[in-house]
């Protein structure tokens, strides 16, 4: 167990419905469905098959004989006929049927479109699942003001809720953006070597007809309504990259949320959630490391390149086919799913969960705040019959010095004493000091927290109900 590689995805950070869904089980047990489904079609269709042989297959369909297909690939050095042998060794009256006019990529490419379907469904679940946990912590604080930025520089106040919103906002387009892979994300069907169907057409005497309908009959066996119109041996490769394009897409949301909360932990505004014996360094044991988070941005990388990957593969398919594909797509499309898999579980993890400094938030909204008031000063001051564009450069060059004591001595911020000590404003300390409150400056954070969660957010969750799992991690 310990003398070999191993993928941390799947020892440390993908789920066991994932991991299932790449697993070799999953694929040879969907190989044996689509033969048993293109046996039925091809019965339906006036082929000699019969009823027994079609129960033969059937009976024996998840008994899988991994040590015969494992012997028979290291004699044919082709995994698809291997498995086709160890089949036939267990439905003998079968065999002579099996994979008939058939390509490897029938089973090959078919089962790699119905795991991608069922890993976004799974996906689309997760996705559902954080902005349902977003959107409860978003309503709780949908009128906690902080410290906006731009530039991470200080900027108008938001709400910490009005913040989660640009997080659930990202979210909720990927989610949209998987609803649209999964209407448009269709099995190559049974197109034959060269995608001419030649192999069928033969077996069914030139009935073009028949040919299109067992097309048909395949799809509606597996799941799906239509197949590629057209192909080379293979689907396009296109639709590897469109798959994981999306889960890039997830990606990138979770980076941006867990980016953000590493600068609020530093400013000690929020926090991750944390066991009690959890342990920040090795050396510095009052750490309280932001590693959750740290890990998506981590896993997110991957993925973000792995979509670059996906188009280099795309775009170098030659002709009909050409095989330089399956070894990469071997790693890149259950890697791709595994990680933002992993992804989805820990930022769900830390949306249940965010701590929010209550006290930490209003110290720097109060720090900043004198700064942020200037603008409200400033016409409380023309009210008065003061000049606009006078006060305005006074209040410049007030703001400037205040920072310096800040930046450069370390001292509190002085703005208001400077500006109620400035006749040209006619304000006392105690008017302007009135006028802080930071309720003021917050727009309609409040309002457009609760309108966004009972439109867009309800629209999501309306189609995809949270599943109420417990988000808990491997390590």
């Amino acid at each position: 167990m310990h003398g070999s590689y191993e993928s941390p995805l799947a020892s440390r950070y993908a789920s066991e419905k994932m991991l299932y869904l790449f697993s070799p089980d999953m694929k040879f047990r969907t190989w044996r469905r689509l033969w048993i489904a293109l046996a039925k079609a091809e019965r339906k269709l006036g082929l000699d098959i019969t009823e027994a042989q079609i129960a033969e297959l059937e009976r024996m369909k998840d008994d899988i004989n991994y040590n015969d297909a494992e012997k028979f690939e290291r004699d044919l050095r082709h995994d698809v006929m291997a498995h086709i042998r160890a089949y036939g060794l267990q439905c003998p009256s079968a065999q002579p049927i099996i994979h008939l006019g058939a390509t490897s990529c029938y089973v090959c490419d078919n089962t790699d479109v119905i795991i991608m379907r069922d890993a976004l469904l799974h996906i689309r679940q997760g996705v559902a699942d954080v902005i349902s946990a977003l959107s409860d912590f978003a309503l709780a604080h949908k009128s906690l003001p902080t410290l906006g930025f731009t530039h991470f520089q200080p900027a108008q106040p938001v709400t910490v809720g009005k913040r989660a919103c640009l997080w659930i906002n990202d979210l909720i387009m990927d989610f949209y953006e998987i609803e649209h892979r999964l209407q448009t994300l269709v099995p190559l069907g049974c197109k034959g070597t060269t995608g001419t169907q030649a192999s069928f057409l033969e077996l069914f005497s030139g009935d073009y007809d028949k040919v299109r309908s067992l097309d048909a009959e395949i799809c509606s066996e597996i799941g799906f309504d239509r197949s590629v119109p057209v192909s080379g041996q293979t689907y396009s490769r296109k639709m590897d990259y469109y798959f994981i394009s999306v889960l890039s897409g997830i990606a990138q949301s979770a980076s941006k949320f867990a980016h953000d909360m590493r600068l609020l932990a530093h400013l000690k505004e929020l926090e991750e959630p944390a066991e009690i014996a959890q342990v920040g360094s090795s050396a510095m044991p009052y750490k309280r490391n932001p590693m959750r988070s740290e890990r998506i941005c981590s896993l997110a990388r991957y993925v973000i390149a792995d979509a670059q990957n996906a188009a280099m593969t795309a775009s170098t398919q030659w002709l009909e086919r050409t095989l330089d594909d399956s070894a990469n797509r071997r790693i890149a499309l259950p890697e791709a799913a595994l990680a933002v898999d992993a992804i989805l579980r820990i930022y769900a993890n830390i949306a249940k969960g965010i701590v929010v400094n209550h006290k930490t938030v209003e110290k720097h909204l109060r720090e900043e705040l004198p700064f942020m008031a200037t603008e409200n000063i400033l016409m409380d001051a023309v009210k008065r019959g003061g000049d606009r564009q006078a006060l305005h450069e006074r209040i410049r060059e007030h703001a400037i010095e205040s920072g310096k004591l800040i930046k450069q001595q370390g001292l509190p911020c002085d703005l208001i004493s400077r500006i109620s000590g400035d006749d040209a404003f006619g304000l006392t300390e105690e008017e302007i000091l009135a006028g802080l409150d930071p309720e003021r400056y917050i727009g309609c954070c409040a309002e457009q927290v609760e309108h966004f969660i009972q439109t867009d957010v309800r629209a999501v969750l309306d189609r995809v109900a949270p599943s109420g799992d417990v988000c808990e991690l491997k390590v």
